[in-house]
């Protein structure tokens, strides 16, 4: 068992089952250690799971201790987890050699447990509801309102009110300002016939959902894949997305190259003509991070298997006119992808 350490909030959740914003985590052969300071003492000595807790008002210092101790000669570390001062500060008390290994605890959640995947569900399905229910919301009472307001009221909904944790920052884009594949919120105004592109995603035991709906805005709309758009070139680009989409999750198998589910989508755009438009990865993983492996992209040589959960997100974008991204939460089971 390698020798690690380790500092990123969801590497150190993983590992030992609680995470801060001032811990460290070390493990040497079967022994393991978190090191924090008072403010964490209580709740770390609750959550620890088969780790011992240290209590320090030296971080850095006690970790460097800790390795002279045991006269550690190797150490894997994360070089994307760590500042440089942080790491520093270790690294000038000790003589050891460290291994770089970029993504490290990625790299080991790659492959979701059971439990994992349940938890991922739930938050796949709460993410859903939460869907549904902005959808009805800005239905009643989202016209006439800017993009600042209709984020503040959708995050409102999705954090149920202080019940859940959000994934990340939702997107609410309206009309040409959802050609921006991470737009803003902006003063714009949401008028009925508009297009509307929501990305959004909530948290179950710290699991993420990840899910993006474009809709035609009109009373008693919702966030179904089926939609219709008065304008013909708004409905070809969203059908080339949605079919790409649909082909993607369709034909995605174990044993393929995550570069080979990325062309089965882009395809269908390039086929189409957009290719050009087109200005991101079909997909990434997601677990306790909302961005991690496997990365669904043309350059990605990870091979699918069973357990793994990643998105599908299509998208096409036309500068100054609008954008459509159409994105589910999948994990390959049996061989196929199940949408979350």
């Amino acid at each position: 068992m390698k020798n690690i350490l380790l500092k990123d909030d969801s590497a150190l959740y993983y590992e030992c089952g609680y995470s801060c914003d001032n811990g460290v985590y070390l493990r040497l052969g079967s022994e393991s250690w978190f090191f924090t300071d008072g403010r964490y003492a209580i709740e770390a000595k609750e959550a620890l799971k088969d780790t011992e807790l240290v209590v320090t008002s030296d971080l850095y210092s006690s970790v460097a201790k800790y390795l002279k101790k045991y006269k550690v000669k190797e150490c894997v570390y994360d070089p994307k987890e760590w500042d440089c001062e942080s790491f520093h500060r270790i690294d000038s008390e000790v003589k050891i050699s460290w291994k770089l290994e970029p993504s490290w605890s990625h790299r080991q959640r790659i492959i979701k447990s059971s439990k994992e995947i349940e938890y991922l569900k739930l938050a796949s399905k709460a993410g859903a509801r939460a869907f549904d229910d902005i959808s009805k919301a800005f239905s009643k009472k989202g016209f006439g309102k800017d993009e600042r307001e209709l984020h503040f009221l959708a995050e409102r909904i999705l954090r149920k009110d202080g019940k859940r944790e959000l994934s990340f920052e939702p997107i609410v884009a309206i009309g040409a300002n959802s050609a921006k594949p991470h737009a803003i919120a902006t003063k714009r105004k949401l008028k009925s016939g508009d297009l509307l592109l929501l990305d959004a995603g909530v948290k179950y035991n710290r699991y993420c959902s990840d899910r993006t709906r474009t809709a035609r805005v009109v009373d008693g709309f919702d966030f179904s894949t089926i939609q219709g758009f008065s304008s013909k070139k708004i409905q070809k680009v969203y059908d080339t997305v949605l079919k790409a989409h649909d082909r993607a999750i369709d034909k995605a198998r174990c044993g393929m190259r995550a570069s080979e589910i990325d062309a089965l989508a882009r395809d269908v755009i390039e086929k189409a003509g957009y290719g050009d438009y087109f200005v991101h990865s079909t997909g990434h993983g997601v677990g306790l991070d909302i961005h991690e492996m496997p990365y669904i992209s043309s350059r990605s040589s990870t091979i699918i298997e069973d357990g793994m959960v990643f998105t599908i997100e299509p998208g096409i974008y036309l500068p100054n006119a609008f954008g459509i991204r159409i994105e589910d939460s999948v994990v390959m089971l049996g061989n196929r992808a199940e949408v979350l």
